[in-house]
């Protein structure tokens, strides 16, 4: 919000408390010209305080007169004295140092988690240091990044590493796991798909041994019975001891039986 009242060149009439002086008798256009500024400058300035907030709170600060008195109820309420910012600190850092990463949790998640809470306590006035965020990743990291944390060991020295360079390595080892993961489970697909083609392939193939249709590619040596070798003599039409349900005589089957 100041950083807004600024740009309108506003902030001046919230900050500091300034009476418009009266027009002299027989003003200047210049001092025409500025006494309306300055008064229009006051009333821009409450005026976009007042449409910045809720409802609710503009019916909380209608009474007051001034820009100037508008922010003092702001900070007064929102950003509170000494002795509530040092209690709202000491609870963000607090919750900072309960935070764990969590098993399915990415780096980035967690950085952003931990970014978030810094970013509190540094609105309210106390310094953080990205090296104390430094300490806590490396502390707190899981195992599966411990190969990446013993490289950054031997090729420099962890005091000084800075924050984006430690999240940048922890992100490109994790990208790199997730890669390998997914062609192991591609891997896996594609050696599945293959053995339920095979299962699919030797099925169809005993299928077409047990429906007789093995005789186009199978020999069998010569039938006692008929003298053909596309089939066992125990399966030959022509046995002796085999019953035609058509006529009732030994000897054929009734698919060829003369009847």
């Amino acid at each position: 919000m100041e950083a807004y009242l600024e740009v309108g060149d506003l902030w001046e009439a919230v900050e500091d408390v300034y009476k418009v002086e009266p027009l002299p008798d027989n003003p200047t256009v210049a001092q025409i010209k500025n006494h309306k500024e300055r008064k229009q400058r006051k009333s821009k300035a409450k005026a976009n305080l007042l449409t910045a907030v809720s409802s609710t709170i503009v019916a909380r600060i209608m009474a007051l007169k001034t820009a100037n008195q508008i922010w003092d109820f702001f900070k007064q309420e929102y950003e509170g004295n000494e002795k509530v910012k040092g209690m709202q600190v000491l609870n963000f850092i607090r919750e900072f140092e309960m935070q764990r990463m969590k098993e399915l949790e990415t780096i980035k998640e967690y950085s952003d988690r931990l970014l978030g809470i810094v970013n509190n306590v540094r609105l309210l006035g106390t310094e953080f240091l990205d090296a104390r965020i430094v300490q806590k990743i490396l502390v707190i990291i899981p195992e599966k990044f411990e190969a990446i944390i013993a490289s950054l060991e031997n090729s420099r020295n962890l005091s000084s590493i800075t924050l984006a360079e430690l999240l940048n390595a922890l992100q490109a080892q994790e990208q790199r796991r997730l890669m390998r993961q997914e062609g192991s489970v591609e891997g896996v697909f594609q050696a599945r798909s293959q053995n339920y083609k095979g299962g699919k392939n030797n099925k169809k193939k005993q299928s077409n041994n047990k429906n007789g249709q093995s005789s186009k590619t199978r020999v069998f040596s010569p039938c006692p019975y008929c003298k053909n070798n596309n089939h066992p003599h125990n399966k030959c039409w022509w046995r002796p001891d085999i019953k035609c349900h058509k006529c009732g005589q030994l000897g054929h089957v009734e698919r060829i039986c003369k009847t």
